[in-house]
Order: structure tokens, then C-alpha cells, then sequence
């Protein structure tokens, strides 16, 4: 279990599920679909979603371009985290609200695969987090004319390799939208 201290609990972390990051996306109606149906299972549960939202030079705070998704609404009483790098930690306040909220796991969702999501995915491992990936609940663009491999194939890879992280006192792994397990799962019982 995660290696930070009183932090028992899990959040949904939904990150730049916004209207130009997915607008090309690889499956975007599914994905989002999968995503939807987390959040409003998240809400049932009582486990707390957290938004994150990117702004910069080409995605400007405040366009339509940079809202969410209309398929996706945050609450009034759900962080909102803004960013400007990939990796929601950096020089925002994810760890204040995390931290505010007891939280120690995250189960990660949204876009894009190999950009903000891989670098909150391992913002979070290194700073002593657990970090779930929902592997049909994440997306990414078609980034084959810079030399990346199709999206399926950018998915699939994350997918695999997230699946075997590891670390002394934390927990990675990946699954899917159906298998995921909202709470923070018990310890198993050790035999006296």
C-alpha cells in the first residue's frame, strides 16, 4: 500500500478530458463512456473525483477548446485542478488536495496516453502513491507523423508497462473500467 502516511483512501483522477485534447482521440466515445460510467460510480461510492484541467499557448483558459468534455460534468464540490505541464503535480496544488483528502491511491483516467497521463502516472508513483491505470479509460491522439506508433499501440504499450511497475511500498497495476475497484482494496488477513 501506498508509503504515504494516513492516507487510506482512494481518489478517481480524471485528467484533460478537455474538448481539443480528445477531439481526435483514438475510441473517444467509448473511452469517454468508460469514464463517465467511473465518475458516476465514484459518486455513488463516496470515493472523491478530482478534476485536472491544461492550459497553455495552444489550449487558452477559458475557450472551448479547453473546457471538458460536455459528456463529462464536473460537481460544484469536486477539485478542480489547473496545469500547465504534464505531469499534475508539477506546480499545482493536486498534492494539497490529495493530501486534504486522506487520499493515497489514485485510480487515473483521461488523456493524452503518452503525455499528461504516463507523467501524473509516474508524478504519482515517485511520490509515494499507489496508481492504478483504467486501461479502457485513457486515450491519445494519432501521433504517427512525429514517429510515435498508432494510438492503439501507444494504449496497449502504457497498458503493458504500467501493469509491471514496481516499488517498495506501493502498488501499480492496470484494469479495466469493469474490474475496477473504487475503494482502497484490504490487506489480506494474515494467518496468527
Amino acid at each position: 500500500m501506498t508509503t504515504l502516511k494516513d492516507r487510506p483512501h482512494s481518489a478517481l483522477l480524471v485528467i484533460d478530458v478537455q474538448n481539443s485534447v480528445v477531439a481526435d482521440a483514438h475510441a473517444r466515445d467509448s473511452v469517454i463512456a468508460n469514464i463517465n460510467s467511473l465518475v458516476e460510480r465514484a459518486r455513488r461510492e463516496d470515493v472523491p473525483v478530482v478534476w485536472v484541467q491544461h492550459s497553455d499557448e495552444d489550449l487558452e483558459r477559458g475557450s472551448d477548446a479547453w473546457r471538458i468534455v460536455p459528456e463529462l460534468t464536473p460537481a460544484g464540490d469536486e477539485p478542480l485542478v489547473e496545469k500547465h505541464w504534464g505531469d499534475a503535480f508539477e506546480d499545482t496544488d493536486l498534492e494539497n488536495v490529495l493530501s486534504g483528502l486522506g487520499v493515497g491511491r489514485l485510480v487515473v483516467v483521461g488523456a493524452q496516453t503518452d503525455q499528461c497521463v504516463r507523467s501524473t502516472l509516474h508524478g504519482a508513483f515517485a511520490r509515494g502513491y499507489d496508481a492504478l491505470l483504467v486501461g479502457d479509460a485513457h486515450t491519445t491522439e494519432d501521433n504517427t507523423a512525429y514517429g510515435a506508433p498508432p494510438p492503439d499501440m501507444v494504449i496497449a504499450h502504457t497498458n503493458l508497462y504500467w501493469n509491471y511497475q514496481e516499488a517498495p511500498g506501493r502498488t501499480a497495476g492496470t484494469v479495466d473500467t469493469k474490474d475496477v475497484e473504487l475503494q482502497c482494496p484490504r490487506p489480506a488477513a494474515t494467518a496468527t
